[in-house]
């Protein structure tokens, strides 16, 4: 089943069939076995043509609301934002070039965040720019120390 576009035909049903191709019965444990991948690099793995990186993003929000799981689908987000902008991990000292850098990593998050928990992700943000984590801090996964502190799997 491919498209010329990704928005051609049934893309919902083009993408859950590759993943299922892939072995995953879910577009979740699919994302979660690459927890650091982008959604673009997820949607290109799963159709480089005929998938979109919004199309990931949106299958895994709506399983994450159907799972309750919405917290910990906020916190895998922020891994790919700082994953993908910060390859070197959290900078030793934020003077302007590492804050721009730092700021355009959470913007990318804070864009990539349901309405439900913008401001929780806002306030994370704040205390991650006021008492930053170690230099280096790279969060591998959903499930990192810091980042459960900062946002708790409380469904918003």
């Amino acid at each position: 089943m491919t498209a010329d576009h990704p928005w051609d035909g049934n893309w919902k049903a083009r993408m859950y069939e590759r993943v299922r191709e892939r072995g995953y019965d879910s577009l979740t444990a699919f994302a979660e076995a690459r927890p650091t991948a982008s959604l673009v690099a997820l949607a290109e793995e799963l159709g480089r043509d005929d998938i979109a990186g919004v199309q990931i993003f949106s299958g895994l929000v709506a399983e994450a609301e159907r799972s309750k799981q919405l917290t910990r689908l906020v916190r895998g987000q922020c891994v790919r934002e700082l994953y993908a902008c910060l390859p070197n991990g959290w900078p030793s000292v934020l003077d302007d070039d590492a804050r721009l850098e730092v700021a355009i990593a959470l913007g990318h998050w804070f864009a990539y965040t349901p309405e439900t928990h913008k401001g929780r992700v806002d306030r994370a943000g704040e205390v991650l720019l006021s008492s930053p984590p170690p230099p280096g801090w790279r969060p591998l996964g959903p499930d990192d120390e810091l980042l459960l502190m900062l946002l708790p799997d409380e469904e918003a």
